[in-house]
């Protein structure tokens, strides 16, 4: 057996298989990886920062082109309001709540703006709740950041409850509760710099970005490649059988020494003589005998006659 696998023309048979095992996998690979990219979002237009009070108004929802827009805002912080968000991690994207039980706070300020209005502001992250770090500025201020529309109070699973001063979610509905006096615009802006500086961490926020469908085209292109790679093992298992069996059965055949006749042809019994042949010719006619020339015929001796 081993043999026979081992022959020259099955050596390149294997080679060949397995050539094509790899490349068919890794283009199956490939476009797997086109149909994961695509379905992934895709960085948007990010024009140049503006005023946030055109893209966020009291009482109205910030909506979907105005998400992770650059916004400016110059107003004062109002220490009195500030909250903890608690459970926490400097990236906007990040699961909070239990997720992040202990792992830090944002600093949620209410800037309030020349017209009154609040805007509330995300201003960085500290590790402890009593970070000295987290004192709120005095005097004017100018916020540069992204927008973000409010949380809703159950996107987070919280760990329990939380002291005074301490909130779970930037929802402006919870808001609007907490700070009475105040007309909150909807949303909150997540700072990324400030006049002047401040020394807390800032939280990570991703610029906009456009969703995008998965082409499923590449995800057929990936299935194609891996069943041509199977049926390439399907066909390298017969032509293996096939040539396995080919010499089993050459190895059952009994061998001849030289000038021994071979086996003898099967005779055909006399039933099978008497009987016509199935090709429809017909037995030869008995033949009548030929008659015989006129001549002198030879005559018997005479009896012996004694005396």
């Amino acid at each position: 057996m081993l043999r026979t696998l081992l022959a020259p023309r099955l050596v390149a048979l294997h080679l060949l298989v397995i050539g094509v095992l790899v490349s068919f996998t890794f283009l199956g690979r490939w476009q797997l990886g086109v149909f994961e990219a695509s379905g992934a979002p895709k960085r948007a237009p990010d024009p140049a920062p503006v005023a946030v009070t055109e893209l966020a108004q009291v009482g109205q929802h910030v909506n979907g082109t105005a998400i992770s827009r650059r916004v400016t805002a110059t107003g004062t912080y109002d220490a009195a309001y500030q909250l903890l968000v608690a459970d926490r991690v400097a990236d906007v994207a990040a699961p909070g709540g239990r997720a992040a039980q202990g792992d830090g706070f944002w600093l949620l300020t209410p800037l309030r703006l020349a017209d009154g209005t609040v805007v509330p502001v995300v201003r960085g992250w500290v590790a402890r709740a009593d970070d000295p770090a987290a004192a709120v500025p005095e005097g004017t201020v100018t916020v540069t950041g992204r927008l973000r529309p409010a949380e809703q109070t159950d996107d987070v699973m919280r760990s329990g409850n939380l002291p005074a001063g301490q909130v779970a979610t930037v929802s402006t509905a919870e808001l609007i509760n907490l700070w009475p006096d105040a007309r909150v615009r909807d949303g909150f802006v997540v700072a990324t710099a400030q006049e002047p500086p401040t020394r807390v961490t800032p939280v990570a926020v991703s610029p906009p970005t456009l969703g995008s469908g998965f082409n499923w085209r590449n995800l057929a292109y990936a299935l194609q490649w891996w069943i041509f790679a199977l049926f390439a093992v399907y066909m390298w298992f017969h032509f293996v059988r096939d040539a396995l069996r080919g010499r089993r059965e050459r190895e059952q055949e009994p061998e001849r020494a030289p000038g021994e006749p071979g086996p003898l042809e099967p005779q055909p019994s006399e039933s099978q003589l008497s009987e016509p042949q199935s090709s429809g010719l017909q037995p030869p006619e008995p033949r009548s005998p030929e008659p015989r020339s006129p001549g002198p015929q030879p005559s018997e001796p005479a009896a012996h006659v004694e005396a």
